[in-house]
């Protein structure tokens, strides 16, 4: 057995007192775990080791940041305006490695995905934070609890992990999940939140075939990638999920430039709706296609460029989420290499196949993946864009009326302003023989204010448990609060959250707000809507 794993094996004991953290004979090797390297993560651990807690933070995988160092370099940002604290900070850093000293514009909030992994690194390094990558929590018994606290978690290696107060910053709640606390998944309906974006959609204009496509073969056999339906009620819930995608960074560096190589088990067939679109194209659109027909890229610096999902067949592997919430790990690990296996099969049928129009394969062409980016996977992304998985239903669930009437909360820790934007659920054979998708929402919101509460369990089910990732809402409201600046934002008001609890020996339900609020204001966060931000200033950095 190694040191480390006789460190954290330590024995959690001592008296349980009511509404407080336990006073503890033998003291836990850390205050507070976190678990999950996101940028979520990362911001948990930093403001609480900036607040003097020892902190551990634990990575399943091999990286940093998740989807802001895995492909998602364009930032979805809303009214930038409102993201402050150390979120903002960190993108001030990531302007200023490119010689911007500003976040005035939009373009200056981009930035490179190994460029933001060094600077996560850099920060947990100053502040102190220990960090251990592959170490996953165990797949089951990996939770062990006293009363209403988690006393340690087990990884799956044996290595039980032990602290005052712990986080799931992941973006599969798997501690959270096993932690006896309520949680949720895929979409409520319309009448039991009373929210007119929940549940199956009657009319999905956007991401949609722009004419009546046939779903079936010519001996009317359904082709591949289409649920022979029928589609459920408008309004209805479900426990369907928004589609997952690799977000990619390409390049048209002819020096740092790869051509895209074609996948081991590609099957052209899978892309025969495809092959349709793009056979009537011209015919509908008056033109040949172009990749932004297929794609959205976002120029970031070098050269390079965030490639997103557009239009009604694209990189979003739709229908193939569902069960990934509540996916064993294996299960989970095929549905990831499945999405990755689509995902490069698509990039190369367009790129390659002959029945694409010469000019889109051209086009196509101009771009390749990058030498400097995600070295270690073949320079795909690392990270499977999981849009929404488990989501905890807290001491308050966020939901429709929080993003448009009821904007304000006396005891919010940080702000929101993206679109209401889920991306389509399932892709339907219709009963009028025609072909659509189904799930797209794009509502765009004003400023809201995001109360603490929806990053705390309920107080009867546990007391020192942050999920400021899995956060309770519901799917209409998570559809904009799910962006990583507001992941950064709520995992730095867990981790200054874990340091009052601890500095005040009381539970994370019972931390003042006021207390909290003054110290989130100090360093930079912006709380609610009356709140003036001044343009350029930065949070204090200790």
């Amino acid at each position: 057995m190694d040191s480390r794993r006789i460190r954290f094996a330590l024995p959690l004991l001592g008296v349980f007192l009511a509404a407080s953290l336990p006073t503890f004979a033998v003291e836990p090797p850390e205050d507070l775990v976190v678990y999950g390297g996101t940028a979520s993560g990362v911001m948990t651990a930093y403001s609480a080791a900036k607040d003097g807690l020892r902190v551990v933070l634990l990575e399943p995988g091999a990286h940093l940041g998740g989807m802001v160092t895995g492909g998602l370099s364009a930032t979805d940002l809303g009214h930038f305006t409102i993201i402050g604290g150390y979120a903002r900070y960190f993108y001030m850093k990531a302007a200023a490695h490119y010689g911007v000293r500003n976040l005035d514009l939009p373009a200056n909030w981009l930035s490179e995905p190994h460029v933001d992994e060094t600077l996560f690194r850099d920060m947990l390094k100053d502040a102190g934070v220990k960090v251990y990558f592959h170490e996953r929590v165990r797949e089951k018994n990996g939770v062990i609890r006293s009363g209403k606290l988690i006393s340690s978690i087990t990884t799956a290696d044996g290595t039980q992990w032990s602290a005052k107060i712990f986080a799931d910053c992941s973006y599969e709640g798997e501690l959270m999940a096993q932690s006896h606390v309520s949680y949720t998944w895929g979409r409520e309906s319309s009448s039991e939140y009373d929210e007119s974006l929940a549940g199956v959609r009657a009319h999905t204009p956007q991401h949609q075939f722009l004419w009546p496509l046939s779903p079936y073969d010519d001996q009317h056999h359904l082709l591949p990638e289409i649920n022979p339906g029928p589609l459920a009620a408008p309004g209805s819930g479900d426990k369907k999920v928004q589609a997952y995608n690799f977000r990619l960074i390409l390049t048209t560096d002819p020096a740092d430039r790869l051509p895209f190589p074609k996948p081991k088990g590609y099957d052209r067939t899978r892309f025969a709706l495809l092959e349709r679109y793009l056979g009537e194209f011209q015919q509908h659109r008056g033109r040949a296609p172009r990749v932004r027909d297929f794609f959205n890229p976002v120029l970031i610096p070098n050269h390079k460029a965030d490639f997103n999902n557009n239009g009604p067949v694209s990189t979003d592997y739709i229908g193939h989420s569902w069960t990934y919430p509540e996916a064993s790990y294996a299960e989970k690990a095929a549905i990831w290499q499945d999405t990755l296996l689509y995902t490069e099969s698509f990039v190369y049928f367009l790129s390659h196949d002959p029945s694409v129009q010469e000019s889109l394969r051209n086009e196509m062409n101009e771009w390749g993946l990058p030498k400097d980016e995600f070295e270690d996977t073949e320079h795909w992304p690392f990270q499977l864009y999981i849009r929404e998985g488990r989501r905890i239903i807290g001491a308050y669930v966020m939901r429709q009326s929080d993003l448009q009437t009821d904007r304000t909360k006396p005891d919010s820790v940080g702000m929101g302003s993206y679109n209401s934007d889920s991306h389509n659920i399932q892709r339907v054979a219709m009963s009028d023989g025609t072909v659509q998708n189904e799930g797209d929402v794009q509502v765009p919101v004003q400023p809201y204010e995001i109360p603490y509460r929806t990053i705390t369990p309920k107080p009867n089910e546990s007391e020192n448990l942050f999920v400021p990732v899995c956060l309770s809402a519901t799917h209409a409201s998570y559809s904009s609060v799910r962006m990583e600046s507001q992941y950064m934002i709520l995992g730095q008001a867990a981790g200054e959250a874990a340091a009052l609890a601890i500095q005040k020996h009381t539970t994370i339900q019972d931390v003042s707000i006021a207390d909290l609020q003054q110290k989130l204001r100090e360093h930079g966060a912006i709380l609610h809507l009356a709140q003036e931000f001044q343009a350029g200033s930065q949070p204090s950095v200790r």
